[in-house]
């Protein structure tokens, strides 16, 4: 079985490697942990100079903090010997609600395990749902981990 992992460093997301590393999988089963870098964008359409550097520096940053998601992800399941050393990340550059689908198409994923934020209402129309696009594009099983915390704080 060939598993992807999509962290994101973010607390919903340690909540999905969990789920990962608690499971008995099938003898043989790959893991690969991926984080989505997303690219920098324009802080505003009006026209204003940019500092300099300002796009390289942003490109830096999300590739940092995609980079210690991996990694920490990563430490967590080598812990498991259960899991043994099918382990292997990529990081990816992107807007994640595509990459994420696209990526395991190409690799043959038979499952796609990610976190949800949970957002509601207007924080999830400005924010999107990645584990929404995700679910609804991806060609293979998705599954989508709930973060106990917000959804708790949410009323649900």
């Amino acid at each position: 079985m060939k598993i992807i992992l999509a962290v994101d460093g973010s607390s919903c997301s340690d909540a999905a490697v969990e789920e990962v590393a608690r499971r008995p999988w099938p003898a043989g089963s790959e893991f690969r942990i991926i984080s989505v870098a997303e690219l920098p964008a324009l802080p505003t359409p009006e026209t204003w100079v940019l500092p300099e550097g300002y796009f390289e520096e942003a490109e830096r940053a999300s590739q940092d903090r995609a980079r210690v998601a991996i990694d920490k992800a990563a430490e967590r399941l080598r812990q498991f010997e259960k899991l043994g050393p099918q382990i292997t990340s990529e990081l990816l550059q992107g807007h994640p609600q595509h990459v994420i689908p696209e990526y395991a198409e190409q690799w043959g994923a038979d499952l796609i395990v990610l976190g949800s934020h949970g957002y509601r209402g207007l924080k999830r129309l400005w924010l999107g749902s990645v584990s929404h696009a995700v679910a609804s594009h991806a060609k293979c099983s998705v599954e989508v981990v709930r973060c106990r915390q917000i959804t708790q704080s949410l009323g649900e």
